[in-house]
């Protein structure tokens, strides 16, 4: 086996954050990035919308900040928000400067932004490229990494766990040194060294059936954070995107909100609107309420979808404004111009997470983290459309540059390699491949958009039983990609049930026909949990 790599700054993950976060400490050190898949497959790729952020004569940061506010259901914290919201013009211009094509439309003097509105949002402010920011912001910087020498990006490599001081033995301080990793193509779980340890690993979508996220979103940091030692904090939070293509080909296709900010309606199967029955904002509504209506009409009708129509817009403006969106619509048969697009509410965002400062710095010394793996007190109760890049991009130049300050540890650490035991080859994948499925029908049908004391005591029971097998199978055989992944996803739903029955109330995100209003009878807390109070190692 391979003697320990070390590197200056470690980051595990390979979306905006991670990048972002690498091409700044680049500055300070060596830098390694890890992603268990292809570099480009991450929950950046597919965000279509774009990067909310001020930028017209019309909009001011206490407006961003006050949508932001209103839509995070008293659970924001105020001064990361307005640190995060004024941080941002700057950091658009550091994307523009690496090479991301913002879109622009002629203006009295010249080209101007064309910025996009989105639900929740009272302003336009949303920089987008067309229908596929992530897209073009996920080129740019691969492109930016892979010409940078102080960079090394390794694909189809996926942590295990982080390697921190407590656990090697060390009991007068605690610390992050790294973390161990399966290289996928020759099965060897190697060791990597850093100062500092960046988690940037996105959400857990795929701990639901229906998601729209890619496979790559299992949770992993959470879970790893969470083993180490971390707090997490409002994993109840997970935000439904109202609108995923309802196709039988259409695996996770998103139709993504801006189609609502241009003007397109919901309506029914017999072609009625009844958003604006449940709120005055219409199909403007923050995403919460508007996704509960979907699950409420859905429900009511017994019919399994609903519809987005935005016909009245033409072919020209809809080719020019969502090409991506009208091109995949097209392929499953659906002209967005002539037709009705069918559409159900999917697991699409974590709003908690790994609990971070507004420098993405966490309680373990060494470990930070950046995008939607944490917590910084950004979104509260429920994400407002588009902050999300907004909060990558800033959490991970501010962690960068925290990290980059002072000089590394001087204590020399010697860090055992990975010891497989009498560990065997698994001998029936199948195993996990049916509690991975189980796992996710059982999140989808007891924890979704509406939830119950009753259902959600029912996963509790049920994850506890499943976690027992995935312990044991995880011990007995030698490790592979999907059996770490369904490690990960067990730890991070039982995160999410046990912190869904920690908040008896309803809020943002997270509502619940036991208390179907929220508790005004204190001061709005966070759910934080910790690892002694955790049902699965």
């Amino acid at each position: 086996m391979e003697s320990p790599k070390q590197f200056d700054f470690l980051v595990i993950g390979s979306g905006l954050a991670g990048l972002f976060y690498a091409l700044e400490a680049s500055k300070a050190g060596t830098v390694a990035i890890l992603t268990k898949g292809a570099a480009r497959e991450s929950n950046t790729l597919h965000a279509q919308g774009g990067v909310a952020c001020v930028a017209s004569a019309t909009d001011t940061f206490d407006l961003h900040i006050q949508d932001t506010l209103n839509a995070g259901g008293g659970l924001c914290k105020e001064a990361v928000v307005r640190r995060i919201v004024e941080d941002g013009p700057d950091r658009i211009r550091d994307l523009a400067r690496l090479g991301v094509r913002f879109a622009t439309r002629p203006g009295e003097e010249g080209e101007i932004w064309d910025l996009g509105k989105e639900g929740g949002h009272s302003r336009r402010r949303i920089f987008h490229v067309d229908d596929a920011t992530g897209k073009e912001i996920e080129q740019v910087l691969l492109q930016a990494v892979s010409a940078n020498p102080r960079i090394q990006l390794l694909e189809e490599h996926q942590a295990v766990d982080l390697i921190t001081l407590g656990k090697l033995g060390y009991s007068s301080e605690n610390r992050c040194v790294g973390c161990y990793v399966l290289d996928r193509a020759s099965g060897r779980v190697e060791v990597f060294c850093a100062h500092h340890t960046l988690l940037a690993t996105g959400g857990c979508g795929k701990v639901y059936l229906y998601t729209s996220n890619p496979d790559v979103a299992t949770g992993d940091g959470v879970a790893m954070a969470f083993r180490a030692g971390v707090p997490v904090a409002n994993m109840e939070f997970i935000q439904f995107h109202p609108t995923c293509l309802y196709h039988p080909r259409a695996k996770s296709f998103l139709i993504s909100e801006a189609l609502r900010g241009e003007g397109a309606l919901l309506v029914n199967h017999q072609g009625d609107r009844f958003l604006p029955d449940v709120d005055p904002r219409g199909e403007l509504a923050p995403r919460d309420i508007v996704a509960r209506a979907i699950d409420a009409e859905i429900k009511r009708s017994g019919h399994p979808c609903v519809y987005l129509d935005i016909r009245q817009k033409g072919k020209e403006f809809l080719l020019g404004r969502f090409p991506t969106i009208y091109s995949a619509c097209l392929r499953y048969g659906i002209d967005m111009a002539a037709d009705l697009i069918p559409v159900v509410p999917a697991a699409h965002y974590q709003c908690g997470g790994v609990v971070t400062d507004i420098d993405g710095r966490t309680e373990l010394p060494g470990l930070w983290a950046a995008g939607e793996v944490a917590c910084t007190g950004l979104h509260g109760a429920n994400r407002l459309a588009s902050n999300s890049l907004l909060e990558a991009v800033v959490i991970s130049y501010r962690a960068a540059r925290a990290s980059s300050i002072g000089k590394p540890p001087s204590r020399k650490v010697t860090i055992p390699l990975w010891d497989e035991g009498s560990a065997a080859d698994p001998d029936e994948l199948v195993v996990v491949a049916h509690n991975w499925r189980e796992i996710r029908e059982l999140m989808w049908d007891y924890v979704g958009i509406v939830r119950t004391r009753k259902r959600l005591r029912r996963a509790g029971v049920r994850l506890r039983n499943l976690a027992r097998e995935i312990r044991e199978y995880y011990w007995s055989y030698r490790l592979n990609a999907d059996l770490i992944d369904l490690r990960n996803l067990a730890l991070v739903a039982s995160l999410i049930v046990d912190s869904a029955l920690e908040r008896r109330e309803s809020r943002g995100l997270h509502y619940i026909l036991d208390f179907p209003g929220p508790d005004d009878t204190r001061p709005p807390a966070d759910t934080i949990l910790r690892f002694s109070e955790a049902p699965i190692d």
